[in-house]
């Protein structure tokens, strides 16, 4: 019982990076219709600007703090530079561009830091015992600090003037353009805010992978999975989705085989998306011919 307690909190802790990287990714692609596979290697960028400054003697949470900072300008520059002169609708292009994005993002780390694995600060050490388990207590504060993200998220999106008008821009640019709503500064927000969440997932997670520039491949792999399971329009889907995956994976590893988690976890999701195409929590697309 105290092993499965172990796995589960390690799932969830897990599933919570997954689901605040999948909730980054949903708000971008529904604000803006773009896929942003340059969200981790953007987001390693900040991590590792706060590595550095953690090194020069900087407190931890001043440098996460400065993490989320630089990966937002950092995001937003590049946006602004590649992804906002394409022209509406060009979704393949855009998709194409991240892409890009990302392996220029990783070469630049490579060139700046180099590729040597290095060791990130937890932010907070020791472990929680409960029975026979000692749970680390850097897990506990991952799902703790994910929960009160994705809280303030939701109020952001359901009671708020901003969240109102990222949601009307989700639903239609055109419609928001015409209530005055300016959908490139909505855009702009969404962007911000995706990468912001990103990036404090990654700051949870990166204590326990270390740091090199391709850290963050394996989570977004999963974040995709999660939000593809949830709904790729769903913001709920994307955390219950994020949630489902880490908790399946390490069932897999510890129960199964670890050779064989992301079989297991893939089938699993894949088996998913045949009997309900739309993920669990989005809604079906009707087109009229």
């Amino acid at each position: 019982m105290d092993q499965f307690l172990l796995v589960l909190v390690s799932g969830l802790a897990s599933g919570a990076v997954y689901g605040l990287m999948g909730l980054g990714l949903v708000i971008i692609y529904r604000a803006t219709d773009v896929v942003n596979f340059a969200l981790a290697s953007l987001t390693t960028i900040g991590l590792y600007a706060a590595l550095t400054l953690y090194d020069r003697g900087w407190p931890v949470l001043p440098t996460a703090v400065v993490a989320i900072g630089v990966t937002v300008v950092v995001g937003l520059t590049a946006r602004e530079t590649v992804i906002r002169p394409l022209a509406q609708g060009e979704l393949l292009s855009a998709l194409v561009m991240t892409m890009g994005l990302s392996i220029i993002a990783e070469n630049l780390i490579s060139t700046i830091w180099d590729d040597q694995p290095r060791l990130f600060p937890s932010l907070i050490d020791g472990s929680v015992s409960i029975g026979d388990a000692a749970i680390p207590t850097q897990s506990l504060l991952t799902i703790g600090v994910a929960a009160v993200a994705m809280a303030l998220v939701a109020y952001l999106f359901g009671r708020t003037t901003i969240g109102s008008a990222m949601r009307a821009v989700a639903e239609s640019a055109d419609t928001a353009q015409i209530l005055g709503l300016g959908s490139q500064r909505i855009a702009r927000i969404a962007w911000a805010l995706g990468l912001a969440l990103a990036t404090l997932a990654a700051v949870l997670y990166a204590p326990r992978a270390g740091l090199v520039p391709t850290v963050l491949s394996a989570p977004l792999f999963r974040a995709f999975a999660g939000i593809f399971l949830g709904g790729l329009t769903s913001m709920y889907g994307a955390v219950i989705g994020g949630l489902t995956i880490g908790v399946l994976d390490n069932l897999a590893a510890s129960y199964v085989s670890a050779s064989y988690r992301d079989t297991f976890v893939f089938t699993f999701t894949i088996a998913v998306l045949l009997i309900r195409p739309q993920g669990l929590f989005g809604v079906r697309a009707f087109q009229r011919v």
